[in-house]
């Protein structure tokens, strides 16, 4: 009888444990700002230049641009905005 009573207590109190570990758990989580993942970017790119369609390829942005000169692509890092190159489309 006395091992059960011993048992029973040990349970309980690794059920209060594992309840205040998730309570922390919890509060961290929802106290931790989320990383903001906009990004202003500036193109330098003539008037009149529009975008025409974004895609995304791995760890970059594929940035079809029309109007202002030549049809082109600009390939943009995703977390910088930085061009990490340009592409000439011919007419």
């Amino acid at each position: 009888m006395r091992g059960l009573k011993i048992l029973t207590i040990g349970m309980a109190v690794l059920i209060v444990a594992g309840v205040v570990v998730l309570g922390v758990t919890i509060a961290r989580r929802l106290g931790t700002p989320v990383p903001s993942m906009a990004a202003t970017v500036l193109l330098d790119e003539p008037a009149g230049t529009r975008i025409a369609g974004i895609a995304a390829v791995q760890d970059r942005l594929a940035v079809q641009l029309q109007g202002g000169g030549p049809d082109r692509v600009l390939l943009l890092d995703a977390k910088s905005g930085a061009v990490q190159g340009r592409i000439g489309l011919a007419r």
